[in-house]
């Protein structure tokens, strides 16, 4: 049996690749796009293409979930915190804070540390993608025996997030609010 070699990649292993590509654009004018609602579509197409990604290696129980929770769930959650804040729809010149030397500097030396990671600890192991790797039962029986209080967790820190968000919103009624007229001013002024 040969074994696989990086000289010889396979279409599965090209189009890996290529969505690869694609999905690091995509994040890549997530970030730096100065229009809030136009980042958060670009994340959607991005993790679309992790999704993409995870079909490629056989694992479609995984990339189904990151559609529903991530592309579905959390992208709607943030679209909705922007309209419920009140965010600017348009170009933002808050969105820049003047630090992205920085900000790249630190996300450069952090992908490197992933990628020197990785490739290290999986150097010699190979997926066949000839049979499917993760089984739903193996994946459930972790994800609720092992991470279900993590997983609650994070469902309340949202939950909070969203109430936090509505009252963030919410106009203030009363004599000092800025938005309701002046009960004291005459009928003329209103």
């Amino acid at each position: 049996m040969n074994a696989p070699g990086f000289l010889s990649p396979t279409g599965v292993e090209i189009a890996f690749v290529l969505t690869g590509l694609v999905t690091l654009g995509a994040a890549l004018v997530a970030v730096t796009t100065k229009q809030l609602v136009h980042a958060a579509l670009w994340l959607v197409v991005a993790l679309g293409g992790i999704a993409v990604e995870y079909l490629l290696l056989t694992a479609e129980f995984v990339a189904w979930v990151q559609v529903l929770i991530y592309v579905g769930s959390i992208v709607v959650l943030l679209l909705f915190g922007l309209m419920l804040t009140r965010a600017p729809v348009g170009r933002s010149p808050d969105a820049d804070s003047g630090n992205r030397w920085v900000a790249l500097a630190v996300a450069l030396a952090a992908a490197a540390t992933l990628v020197t990671v990785v490739v290290d600890a999986f150097r010699t192991a190979w997926i066949d993608l000839d049979t499917p790797q993760g089984s739903t039962q193996a994946i459930g029986e972790a994800l609720f025996r092992h991470w279900v209080l993590p997983f609650e967790a994070l469902s309340l820190l949202l939950l909070a997030a969203l109430v936090g968000a509505i009252v963030v919103s919410r106009r203030r009624s009363g004599p000092d609010s800025q938005d309701a007229p002046d009960a004291a001013a005459p009928e003329e002024e209103r």
